[in-house]
């Protein structure tokens, strides 16, 4: 349902293409998400990209009038090396708005977490504000998934295509993929399976950045990603719930807040 709700709005929508790409470049420079996760797993050994969510079809409401700069703040100050946003509004209850609020309030990368089906999509998420985007392997044909990771590099946006099992993880890799993330959760039941990310890690080649997604709540399970092999986690719910989202994010890689809080910078463009 939600995927059919965006394809439904994406072949409604008569904007020109051409127009949309000139003006999604012209948006100035982005904020190397690629870089910054891989820089992170270096220095810390596991990058944590950390996600404002206002709620989810599965959860409900998380935290529905939360402030993003402030949240995107905080997380930055607990050492995220990126910020997720949720820009879905019908599903998730976010909003373009909120991106572009934690986009102006921090110096870090930005992903547009949404459902990417078309290249309006990536436009979008260019002109927003985002310096990364999401492509779902499962929700897009093979040769759409080529012409949107190829949009994106031309747009200098980082794509992260989201894979749920081996066979999704070779289409990603066939499709140019360079960072990967595994997704715990099913599409389909909202239900998360906490060892899917380590079965799969093993697909994943050593010169693509690997993220796991979902069901991580415990610097327990973050560690035993990174043991997986993975570069970074995506974590959203716990950290939304969590009543110190500064040190629930320094938590995830096992370091006290003190010895990595660094100054909040405000973004330029």
């Amino acid at each position: 349902a939600i995927v059919g709700a965006h394809r439904v709005r994406a072949a409604a929508d008569r904007r020109d293409i051409d127009e949309l790409v000139e003006q999604a470049a012209a948006r100035g420079p982005v904020r190397p998400f690629g870089a910054a996760v891989s820089s992170a797993a270096r220095a810390r050994g596991l990058a944590v990209i950390a996600e404002i969510k206002r709620r989810s079809p599965s959860k409900g409401d998380i935290d529905p009038v939360l402030d993003p700069a402030t949240v995107a703040g905080d997380y930055r100050l607990g050492g995220a090396a990126c910020i997720s946003v949720l820009t879905d509004e019908e599903f998730f209850g976010g909003s373009p708005s909120d991106l572009m609020a934690a986009s102006n309030a921090v110096d870090i990368p930005i992903l547009r977490k949404d459902f990417t089906v078309g290249p309006a999509d990536v436009c979008d998420a260019r002109t927003m504000g985002a310096d990364a985007v999401l492509l779902i392997v499962a929700v897009l044909a093979d040769q759409e998934l080529r012409d949107l990771i190829e949009l994106a590099e031309r747009l200098e946006l980082t794509a992260l295509v989201e894979a749920h099992d081996e066979d999704e993880v070779a289409q990603a890799l066939s499709a140019g993929a360079r960072m990967i993330g595994v997704n715990q959760r099913d599409l389909a039941t909202f239900a998360v399976d906490g060892d899917r990310a380590c079965r799969v890690a093993r697909c994943i080649p050593d010169d693509v950045i690997a993220v796991a997604e979902s069901g991580i709540g415990t610097a327990g399970d973050a560690l035993r990603l990174a043991d997986a092999g993975y570069q970074a986690v995506l974590v959203g719910e716990s950290l939304v719930r969590s009543p110190d989202r500064r040190a629930a994010v320094a938590a995830l890689t096992g370091h006290p807040l003190g010895m990595r809080a660094p100054a909040v910078g405000v973004a330029e463009g």
